[in-house]
């Protein structure tokens, strides 16, 4: 019979997680939907009863954004506009359910290509903190997240908290969503935006989109357009896409995903004007 593990204290469950291959589990939304039709047979770790890993704690440098926080309380958390993206990418990962149950840093470690939560934190400059018996690093979240399903995670390490610095100027961010409907979709193009302002002028710029790459890209040559303008859909051009690899699949061919990309930035940045 496959072992079920639920530690109340994080040095416990870096014990277990070092003693071998387990599945972590925490909000379950991916865990039990993939492993439909199928017998588990391996080993599960639950992290849901460490306290450690819950909650958004304000620290000198930053956020910090527990693990096993759900969608629902990071919408419910009283935080600077400077989150507005993450807050709409919250609510567009699944149904209040699944917001309710599903984690911040499940969302990471699940490695779609169309994670709403993803390109919301690359706009925010997020990093990922790993702990593991040897100690804990930090990586940023373009280190961390490598390909579809695949993370820097290592066999015995477990994600603590996703870290978000805090602005040097006043700062501002938007996400666009585009499916084939409103709600309840998986994104045909997502794209998130968070910059830093002073005199109305941009002084930092992070614009990246999900669901057109492997995984979602930073767009530097239009970061680097934006610096010292001030904010407009104006700006965007088709070169500044060149990071993006979209491909064809059931929700959209890449040439439509390439388009709608270049719109939904557009709207983007206006709406951040």
């Amino acid at each position: 019979m496959p072992a079920y593990e639920r530690p109340t204290r994080l040095e416990d469950a870096l014990r277990i997680r070092a003693r071998g291959d387990c599945s972590l589990l925490a909000g379950g939304t991916d865990h039990f939907p993939s492993r439909v039709g199928r017998r588990v047979d391996e080993d599960v770790l639950d992290l849901t009863a460490l306290a450690e890993l819950r909650g958004i704690v304000r620290t000198p440098a930053g956020w910090r954004i527990g693990a096993t926080t759900t969608w629902t309380e990071l919408i419910e958390a009283k935080l600077p506009p400077f989150f507005a993206c993450l807050k709409l990418a919250a609510r567009e990962v699944g149904g209040a359910q699944i917001q309710n149950a599903g984690t911040v840093a499940g969302n990471l470690c699940n490695a779609s290509p169309a994670a709403d939560g993803v390109p919301a934190l690359l706009a925010l400059d997020a990093s990922v903190e790993l702990a593991s018996p040897a100690g804990r690093r930090v990586l940023h979240l373009e280190q961390f997240v490598l390909g579809p399903r695949r993370t820097a995670l290592r066999p015995d390490e477990i994600v603590c908290a996703v870290l978000v610095p805090k602005p040097v100027h006043p700062a501002r961010s938007h996400l666009l969503k585009l499916g084939a409907r409103k709600y309840l979709v998986i994104s045909i193009v997502v794209a998130a935006a968070a910059l830093e302002l002073e005199g109305g002028l941009v002084r930092t710029a992070r614009v990246a989109v999900g669901a057109c790459s492997p995984v979602a890209r930073r767009l530097p040559l239009l970061e680097q357009a934006l610096l010292g303008r001030r904010p407009s859909g104006d700006l965007v051009r088709p070169e500044h896409l060149a990071p993006l690899a979209p491909i064809d699949d059931v929700r959209a061919d890449a040439s439509y995903r390439s388009a709608a990309a270049l719109v939904l930035l557009r709207r983007l940045l206006e709406g951040l004007a």
